[in-house]
């Protein structure tokens, strides 16, 4: 299946690395291979994570406090948000379908 991110999904991603990077060097890079972990086990098993909405499920990273939110469709796995699990839920309210 494709993957692909959304804009503010994209924006979160860089976010996250940059901010972690910024806390030690080399961890942005250690949390961009979770995520790439994480989309691989999504990829494997799209339906395997916890639905969150009618469309939306979320599959939490190792290590860091973050989830993936992601919606199946066709042939395509969208995810909508990187999302730090100690935010305000309403902060991504908006992307789950």
């Amino acid at each position: 299946m494709k993957i692909r991110f959304t804009a503010p999904a994209n924006v979160e991603l860089d976010e996250a690395i940059t901010y972690y990077d910024d806390q030690l060097s080399g961890l942005g890079f250690r949390f961009y291979q979770e995520v790439d972990a994480a989309i691989e086990r999504i990829n494997r098993m799209p339906e395997a994570w916890t639905k969150i909405g009618p469309h939306t499920r979320r599959c939490i990273l190792k290590g860091f406090p973050y989830a993936l939110l992601y919606a199946i469709e066709t042939d395509l796995i969208l995810i909508t948000a990187v999302a730090h699990l100690h935010r305000d839920p309403e902060h991504f309210k908006d992307r789950v379908s």
